[in-house]
Parts: structure tokens; C-alpha cells; sequence
């Protein structure tokens, strides 16, 4: 193929983030997401049995919800018996859970932090805050469903909800990660569309890329 059939091919693929410098460009990301489809049922199978051993998580606290997420740490409930670990950058986690009520502003850090993030990757949704608003459901600046801008793998209800029912969150996500129904990732590449519909209605000012898809 020549090289000027490969910068068309190229062109085709990517799509321009439309306002920014040539150098700027090369920091983020211009192309879609893609629906990853499963390998050979014996290899996905092991895949996602080793996917739910090890669940490194990245932690996103707004409000009082992600106060529930220490103890987890202590001794007393020991998430990493689990193979559950904490990491400090969405490009190095797997979980993304997110903890307190979104607003107009977190939404922006929620849906960016979540697309830096390597599949497969998993969400859950923690506490009524996060899933529909909770007490603040009335407010104009509250986000009342987490689930129209990402996909959410598993919700974990109450207003808190302790450390026992977060774990028992984490133990729903393996089974589901285990059966091969942990498939937030591929829905938000089916339907990005529709999820970046509904992200750029709220989002006025990305402070990044604009998203021209």
C-alpha cells in the first residue's frame, strides 16, 4: 500500500479534533471506541476468571459516599483477601467506582477519567448520591442518572452504604465479570452516540478536545 492510501486509511479511522495545535492534538485520543468481541469460549473463560481475581480500582469520592471506601483498607475487612487493590490512575485500573453525587462539574472528570481507562474496565456506581441524585435529586446542578453519560456495571444502593454491602457490590461484579456479563465497555462503544449525546447536552465547556462525533 502506498503512503499516500495509508494516510487515507488513516484519515478514515481517526477523527479530527477540530481547534487545536498540531501538538496539542497528540495528547488525546481522536478515534472510537470499539466493541472488543469475546475470543474462544474456553480462553474467555479463564480470561474472565483471572479479569475477576484482580480488580484494581480507581476510586472517584464527590461526596460523603466515598467515606465508606477506607475501612475497606483496614484491617478489619481487608479488601486486598479479595484481590482488590487501589491505584492512582485510571490508565492503571480495571474498577472505576464512583462515590457521592455528580454534578454538572464532576461529570466532565467522571466521563474522562473513564475513557483513559484500559478495558476491560467495570464500574460501579456507589451509594443513591451517584445512581440518582439521592437528596439532591431536585437541584439544578445534579446529575439524576450516572447511567445516561457511562455505562454502570454494578449499583450499590443506600445513603451510605456500608463497607459490607460495598463488598458484597464487588462480589456481584466478579460473578458478572466471571459469566461474561460485565460488558459496560462494549455497550458505551455500541451506543456512543447516544452516551456523547447526552454528555455534550449538559457539558458546555470540555476544557479538553472538543468531541466532533
Amino acid at each position: 500500500m502506498e503512503k499516500k492510501d495509508i494516510n487515507e486509511v488513516e484519515k478514515q479511522m481517526n477523527l479530527a479534533n477540530d481547534g487545536l495545535s498540531d501538538k496539542e492534538k497528540t495528547l488525546f485520543s481522536d478515534a472510537r471506541p470499539q466493541v472488543v468481541p469475546p475470543v474462544h469460549k474456553i480462553f474467555e473463560n479463564f480470561r474472565n476468571w483471572a479479569r475477576a481475581q484482580s480488580l484494581w480500582m480507581l476510586a472517584f469520592g464527590t461526596g460523603c459516599g466515598a467515606i465508606e471506601l477506607r475501612p475497606l483498607m483496614t484491617s478489619r475487612y481487608d479488601m486486598s483477601r479479595y484481590g482488590i487493590a487501589p491505584r492512582p490512575s485510571p490508565r492503571q485500573s480495571s474498577v472505576f467506582i464512583i462515590g457521592g453525587y455528580a454534578s454538572l462539574k464532576t461529570i466532565k472528570r467522571i466521563v474522562r477519567s473513564y475513557e483513559q481507562m484500559q478495558g476491560p474496565k467495570f464500574v460501579i456506581a456507589l451509594g443513591s448520591c451517584t445512581i440518582n441524585g439521592g437528596m439532591y435529586y431536585d437541584s439544578y446542578y445534579t446529575i439524576n442518572r450516572i447511567d445516561h453519560y457511562i455505562p454502570v456495571d454494578i449499583y450499590v444502593t443506600g445513603c451510605m452504604p456500608r463497607p459490607e454491602s460495598l463488598l458484597a457490590g464487588f462480589n456481584k461484579l466478579k460473578e458478572r465479570i466471571r459469566a461474561g456479563r460485565a460488558d459496560g465497555m462494549n455497550k458505551y462503544a455500541e451506543n456512543f452516540d447516544w452516551y456523547k449525546k447526552n454528555q455534550k447536552r449538559i457539558i458546555k465547556d470540555w476544557n479538553m478536545p472538543d468531541y466532533n462525533w
